[in-house]
């Protein structure tokens, strides 16, 4: 009996070579609508699928395969008696291999196609014939990407079929892509931040060295239905992005993207260690540098605007792993290959996320995205801030929200000089700013808490050490005694109502 292959593709690459090898091993191939014609136009003795049904193609193409005589030949157990005397009944004829890819409805979800238009992406007949494909692969080898073409006609050529093995593989991988396939429609349908089940379209784009350390495994999956910053990121130089790199710039590309005005970044160990604001790329850059020089080694630097060739020879003067930025000058980009090395990141969408993720042992939580600022500020001090302190002060709220809690910075024009974070305790890191901020020579800095002080020691700890004014949620039971602190030491301080922690 005559072997026979389905195929039917929106993604052409590489089927003319395979196509032919299949009939060259006595395969009779059957296909539908553009693959049928792109076949025969190229010379390939190709089928028709409605010559094989009897039934045309009806509903503008909707319905192609949907028939018994294409499902009945993909799903018969070829070791069952009765499902093979079933196919003698009827005249159908086995399917043994199916090569389908679908729709492109992933890569139509940001084109601005109309809801009629996108509907049209959905398919129906492609996922059929997968699964039908991969529930049966036993006896059925079922082909969902080109790169898999060259492994089966290898084993073809060595084996005369395909392996077991290699079929189960084939089928593991049909159910993966329309799980994922499933998701991308059922999110663009629902557009709910959180669905009844929390469905995932992600694609691995990269496999990477390793994870947080050398004997962990990882990979980098890019989301298949929005963009965002860190999707499509164009690599311009550099050695292989690792897992560290990956999360410390998206980081420091979500500090810049709170700000319109230039803003520099330092990321060190997934904690801002340099912010500022400047006149220009090279202003920012120094002021953020001038942040904290020590940590800034080895670390991850972010724009908000276009790096040009002086600060690329500024960058150059130390060990960076990366600087990422919306756009780099020819210039710049000449200075930095110099540095083999470093990688140069162009990011080409802004921040979208709405939901971030934190991964349990057996669950998952999901929460919106900390997007917001308070904009009703509540001035609770006998003393008012001046219009450059509250300046400063709504600088530090807008760093203070990325760095891990308890969090405090200490700042001043638009300069982050004193960063303390991820400790147990709020007074620890007051004193890991304010200690750091100490070689200023400046009345004027002023200190923004992630969250309310419960007690006055950290109010008292930032008056003895130069601090001129705060900005803080408030929200504790014990609000008065940093208030009636702040009077006694003629600190202006400022409540928000709303805190930002970061876990």
């Amino acid at each position: 009996m005559q072997k026979q292959a389905l195929i039917s593709v929106s993604d052409k690459s590489n089927l003319l070579e395979f196509a032919q090898f299949l009939v060259n091993k006595g395969y009779r191939l059957l296909s539908t609508g553009g693959t049928f014609i792109h076949l025969k136009d190229n010379g390939i003795d190709v089928t028709e699928v409605k010559v094989v049904t009897g039934f045309p193609e009806i509903l503008d193409g909707r319905v192609k395969t949907l028939h018994p005589t294409i499902h009945g030949g993909i799903m018969a157990r070829r070791s069952d008696e009765n499902h093979m005397k079933t196919l003698q009944e009827h005249s159908i004829h086995p399917i043994d291999i199916v090569i389908v890819n679908l729709y492109p409805f992933f890569a139509k979800m940001n084109s601005g196609l109309s809801e009629a238009e996108m509907i049209e992406f959905i398919d129906i007949g492609g996922p059929s014939m997968l699964r039908s494909s991969a529930k049966n692969f036993n006896d059925v080898t079922v082909l969902t990407e080109v790169e898999d073409y060259a492994k089966i006609q290898q084993e073809i050529e060595e084996n005369g079929t395909t392996l077991l093995e290699t079929r189960r593989q084939l089928a593991g991988k049909v159910f993966n892509l329309t799980s994922a396939y499933d998701a991308a429609i059922s999110t663009y349908l629902l557009n709910e931040d959180f669905p009844h089940f929390l469905e995932s379209s992600y694609e691995k784009v990269m496999d990477l060295r390793y994870g947080e350390n050398p004997h962990q495994k990882a990979a980098y999956y890019v989301d298949k239905t929005k963009n965002g910053a860190m999707k499509d990121f164009e690599y311009l130089q550099g050695k292989e992005l690792s897992f560290n790199n990956i999360r410390d710039m998206d980081l420091a590309y979500k500090v810049v993207s709170e700000f319109k005005e230039i803003t520099c970044c330092a990321v060190k160990h997934s904690t801002p260690c340099g912010v500022a604001i400047g006149k220009n790329v090279d202003e920012a850059y120094q002021k953020a540098y001038a942040c904290d020089p020590v940590s800034i080694f080895g670390g991850i630097i972010a724009f908000n605007a276009e790096v040009n060739a002086t600060t690329a020879e500024e960058l150059n003067k130390i060990f960076l792993e990366i600087v990422i930025a919306p756009s780099f000058t020819k210039k710049a980009l000449e200075v930095f290959k110099v540095k083999k090395n470093l990688r140069i990141i162009k990011v080409n969408h802004p921040i979208s996320d709405r939901v971030s993720y934190s991964k349990t042992d057996g669950g998952l939580l999901v929460q919106s995205v900390d997007n917001q600022f308070s904009n009703e500020f509540q001035i609770v001090t006998e003393m008012e801030p001046t219009k450059k302190q509250m300046d400063d002060l709504i600088f530090a709220q807008k760093i203070v929200k990325w760095v891990k809690s308890n969090a405090i910075v200490v700042a001043t024009n638009g300069q982050a000089f004193g960063i303390g974070g991820g400790q147990t305790n709020r007074i620890w890191a007051a004193q890991q700013a304010i200690e750091r901020a100490k070689r200023v020579q400046t009345e004027e800095l002023v200190l923004a808490s992630d969250a309310f002080f419960p007690f006055r020691d950290s109010v008292d700890f930032a008056a003895e050490n130069g601090i001129t004014a705060i900005i803080q949620p408030g929200g504790s039971v014990k609000d008065q005694e940093s208030i009636e602190a702040c009077n006694e030491h003629e600190i202006p301080m400022v409540f928000t109502g709303m805190r930002h922690f970061l876990h």
